[in-house]
């Protein structure tokens, strides 16, 4: 990432300043109404710059461009690009950056945008004339972002311009707190489940997106691989309709096609905006145990194979849902509460059973405390596989592989914890060597296990890694009453002995003689 320095001549990534400052003109805007007047702006920029980039080379008119018209729409659509018309170019709000009615203008942009850009209607802020926005402090934060990769390639900006909205959004998510985890799932989370998972090519699908997080690991996964971007396509749904938009800006600055990520109020289990598709993998964090998902109206679904779930509690209707959207070889990676480990409520245990007995269930990750932004709720990672036999892996069919990771991860503050890239590696580590032909998987006491089915029959189920791994795993079991009975037995017998002890050398000094010679 692009590199700035400051006076002090400490180094400092360029996005961390921009943060620093944007959150300074912030002034008294809600950290949740502020992020689209910024992430707007960004995106705003990154258009104009991969339109002008393009407007350049058709203005020369040299080689394949020649006799081409720079003014011509149709000419962007041809190579993904998206036309900014005169009124919405960077170069131009930059002129206007320091006049009272500025906030007018870059509404009447982003309007103007939609307008040529069917694929971006209603997509786009338009939140800059309101009156708690101050005129000279967006002034102030047009100017910022103008400065953004100042100095860098005009076709690497994407790529700086991509890294400074995903740091944004995560600075946004820390900044609201519980709100903001709705919208924005952990990085090195995301980064774990695609390491894991290695999506290089298929179809990729997230029925609950976000902010398309998941997406963009994979592309970047596929990037960093070498991978053909283009051999991915993008599915997703989203319910909340600020988040979609949120979603569909974030993938356009990477110039991912997001056209097959839809939004419904209703959400996924009422109205699954993807019926027929059969996805080769699935990447997703689903709301915790979430009560309000119409299970009432459901009870009678085609996709509750393995047993209907309770209506107060949707882990089991997700798990069902990404099920149902796998293709016969496709892999499922997701977050769930760790509840959904244990749980026997309302059948949730009969599913779980039917889950493991139809050797769908391959790897469970224990997570540590403090990785989300929006829950306490203790979280764990799952990886079901449609197809435990098939050949590019070995045969795994009647084994499934625990992992306690509970240990990792290191603090970035008071209230938020990550793993970094160690610990990823670790982790993914383990899962392919213990999934590969050729790979070298040992377990490891306290971290890893590669338990057989029937051990998991025997435990009736439950598939805490802690239980596998070979240490006690102390928040399962834990038992306050019977601890505390222990102790206080431990307690009197220690009494007994010092009373004893006592007693003892009492006695024995008793018995000296003291001589006075």
């Amino acid at each position: 990432m692009a590199k700035a320095r400051k006076n002090n001549d400490k180094e400092e990534p360029l996005e961390t300043q921009l943060w620093k400052a944007a959150d300074k003109l912030r002034k008294n805007i809600d950290a949740a109404e502020y992020k689209h007047v910024v992430l707007g702006l960004i995106f705003l920029r990154y258009i104009s710059d991969a339109f002008e980039g393009l407007y350049d080379k058709l203005k020369r008119g040299e080689g394949e461009y020649a006799g081409a018209d720079p003014e011509d729409k149709d000419e962007y659509k041809a190579e993904n690009v998206f036309f900014v018309p005169e009124k919405a170019r960077w170069a131009y709000l930059q002129s206007k950056a320091t006049q009272p009615a500025i906030g007018k203008t870059v509404d009447e942009a982003m309007d103007a945008i939609e307008k040529d850009n069917p694929s971006l209607k209603d997509v786009l802020p338009k939140v800059y004339a309101r009156g708690n926005l101050d005129p000279t402090n967006l002034g102030g934060l047009i100017n910022l972002v103008g400065n953004i990769a100042m100095g860098d390639a005009k076709d690497r900006s994407a790529d700086v311009l991509g890294h400074v909205f995903e740091y944004f959004l995560g600075e946004f998510a820390l900044a609201e707190g519980k709100k903001g985890g709705q919208f924005y799932t952990p990085r090195s989370v995301v980064e774990v489940l695609v390491e894991m998972l290695e999506p290089y090519k298929g179809r990729v699908f997230d029925p609950c997106c976000g902010s398309g997080g998941m997406f963009v690991q994979s592309e970047k996964f596929v990037v960093e691989h070498q991978g053909k971007v283009n051999d991915i396509s993008i599915y997703g749904q989203e319910s909340n309709h600020t988040t979609w938009r949120l979603a569909r800006m974030n993938l356009a600055i990477r110039g991912i096609d997001s056209s097959q990520v839809k939004w419904n109020n209703e959400g996924s289990f009422l109205n699954d905006g993807h019926k027929d598709l059969k996805a080769d993998y699935v990447i997703a964090n689903p709301p915790f145990n979430d009560s309000d998902w119409s299970g009432e109206l459901l009870k009678k679904d085609g996709r509750w194979k393995y047993g209907v779930p309770p209506s107060g509690n949707a882990n089991y209707a997700w798990i069902q849902h990404f099920l149902y959207h796998l293709s016969p070889s496709g892999q499922a990676g997701f977050v769930l509460a760790k509840g959904s480990l244990t749980s026997k409520t309302s059948g949730e245990g009969e599913i779980r059973k039917a889950l493991v007995e139809a050797r769908l269930v391959d790897c469970i990750i224990n997570l540590p405390a403090k990785l989300f932004l929006n829950t306490q709720i203790p979280a764990c990672l799952w990886f079901l596989s449609r197809n435990k036999a098939n050949g590019r892996f070995r045969n795994r069919t009647d084994e499934i592989l625990f992992i306690d990771a509970r240990n990792l991860g290191h603090l970035i503050n008071r209230r938020t914890k990550e793993f970094s890239q160690e610990d990823i590696d670790a982790i993914s580590g383990t899962y392919h060597n213990w999934r590969n032909p050729d790979g070298n998987y040992e377990d490891v006491k306290g971290f890893c296990c590669s338990v057989p089915i029937d051990r998991v029959r025997e435990l009736d189920y439950v598939l805490t890694p802690g239980r596998y791994v070979g240490l006690a795993d102390e928040e399962d079991d834990f038992d306050f009453k019977e601890r505390f009975t222990k102790f206080k037995a431990e307690f009197e017998d220690q009494l007994k002995e010092e009373t004893r002890l006592n007693k003892l050398i009492l006695e024995n000094l008793g018995k000296i003689k003291i001589n006075h010679g």
